[in-house]
């Protein structure tokens, strides 16, 4: 048993373990991390960047497809070689991967343990039997796994995970994806643009991250012109049969279909690696995921010693928010008990599907009643995405009624990820609807249909009844 005494220990190379290992260390503590599984982070390995990956193989699958809608016919029938799709994903993937270990390993090797750690006392951490580290404090940085239902179970060895998707050496020939979350809907339509038969199957009526109800079906009506998109399906069996699997499902029109695919994915969220450290024994409250409860601004574990980052936390899986938790989690743990609330970036998010989605900001759902205003803008009659054949989706634009403050927006159309970085940043600079029309939009882009949706707003909160409210 080796014995080591640090200021600071993280739980978790992933992102965000990372991350508070570097800002404890900026801090001049003396820190190590724990690692039970291999380096390269979720985001490197089977998140953001293979299904990137992934998804641009099929944008340009999809664009020979749309050819001819400009007049330019491609000779010949279009031929998708699985093989080196994956053959490229992996590959590149591996590439990022490799950038990941590699910073990992300019870490000192005595600041690296290798094993699966288990809280002893809140000061005190048993790595695997052979380390025991007694810390002043602690960072939980786990991560995350895959959920899957137990319906899904009688798919056996056809049943998958997004994870799984990304050691495929070819592409199978149909896949059926249950969950229209982000994983679901973004590898459901790249797969499917890539010829494979997909269906994608919810419950609940939720898609993706949209919570306003006219950008959401404009988005689902969209997408629905490509493969089949359930939110509400009411799966009746999955069954193991010889060559795949079998799936009974009622689909919208009441009609009850049996299906077969080669595989079943289960695409139906994500939870905290929290169990197994030992938690339950060191007199914490937790919430119904079973995770410690912990303030947002600091990270901090009620008012103990520990601190909790990343998708651990469960509380905004996203890659970049993983990293400032990890940053200020590391801090604070380092300057622990002096605890500081760390500076939260304005919420955004992107689904990279076609139409994209972007929310910004608390989103639709956290609003108010009464307190808001909305604009909006189609995408169908934009002048630029009509140009480009990418005329589909909407956004709306929400802004507070007493003071014209932009509050955030949710949007499904063509370059969503680009506006929904302007629109983070003007929110972030609390900037008036009349000042973000203040700023300059050229001609002809797909940037117009903001000014229009900005312009409908500024409409709304200039009339007598907002300026009454």
């Amino acid at each position: 048993m080796k014995n080591l005494t640090v200021d600071v220990a993280v739980i978790g190379a992933g992102t965000a373990g990372l991350a508070a290992y570097r800002a404890a260390r900026a801090r001049g503590a003396r820190a190590v991390i724990v690692e039970s599984g291999p380096y390269g982070t979720t985001c490197a390995r089977v998140g953001c960047m293979p299904s990137k990956l992934l998804i641009a193989a099929a944008e340009a699958s999809h664009a020979i497809d749309e050819a001819p809608g400009f007049g330019v016919h491609v000779e010949g029938a279009k031929r998708v070689d699985g093989r080196e799709v994956m053959d490229r994903v992996k590959r590149e993937r591996d590439r990022f991967v490799g950038f990941v270990v590699e910073g990992v390993e300019r870490i000192p090797a005595t600041d690296r343990i290798a094993g699966r750690a288990r809280f002893l006392d809140r000061h005190t951490l048993d790595v695997d039997g052979h380390t025991r580290v007694s810390a002043r404090a602690i960072v939980i940085a786990t991560g995350s796994r895959p959920v899957v239902p137990s319906i899904l179970e009688g798919a056996g060895d056809r049943l998958l995970v997004n994870d799984d998707v990304f050691a495929w050496d070819t592409l199978p020939r149909s896949v059926a994806v249950f969950g229209p979350g982000v994983i679901g809907l973004e590898l459901g339509q790249a797969l499917s643009r890539l010829g494979v038969r997909v269906v994608v199957l919810g419950r609940g009526g939720r898609v993706g991250p949209l919570a306003d109800p006219v950008v959401r079906e404009s988005f689902l009506k969209s997408i629905s012109e490509e493969l089949y998109v359930d939110p509400d399906a009411h799966v009746k069996r999955v069954t193991r049969i010889t060559d795949g699997v079998e799936v009974e499902y009622t689909r919208l029109d009441g009609a009850v279909r049996t299906e077969s695919f080669d595989y079943a994915l289960a695409a139906t969220g994500r939870r905290p690696n929290v169990d197994g450290l030992g938690l339950e024994a060191l007199g914490l409250e937790f919430d119904a995921a079973g995770v410690p409860r912990f303030d947002p601004r600091t990270l901090r574990v009620g008012d103990t010693n520990l601190f909790i980052a990343g998708d651990a936390s469960n509380f905004i899986p996203l890659l970049h928010e993983a990293a400032d938790e990890g940053r200020i989690a590391g801090d604070n743990a380092a300057r622990h008990p002096d605890v500081q609330p760390g500076k939260r970036r304005t919420p955004l998010a992107v689904v990279f599907t076609d139409p994209q989605i972007a929310i910004v900001g608390e989103g639709f759902a956290k609003l108010v009643p009464g307190t808001f205003e909305a604009g909006e803008a189609s995408f169908e009659d934009q002048g630029r995405s009509r140009v480009m054949r990418r005329n589909r989706g909407h956004l709306r634009v929400y802004a507070d009624r007493a003071s014209a403050r932009f509050l955030g927006a949710e949007m499904a159309g063509p370059a969503a990820e680009h506006i929904g970085h302007l629109l983070a940043w003007a929110a972030a600079n609390r900037m008036t609807v009349a000042s973000m029309l203040e700023m300059p939009f050229y001609h002809p882009v797909v940037e117009e249909g903001l000014r229009t949706a900005l312009r409908d707003l500024d409409a709304k909160l200039r009339t007598p009844q907002a300026i009454a409210a």
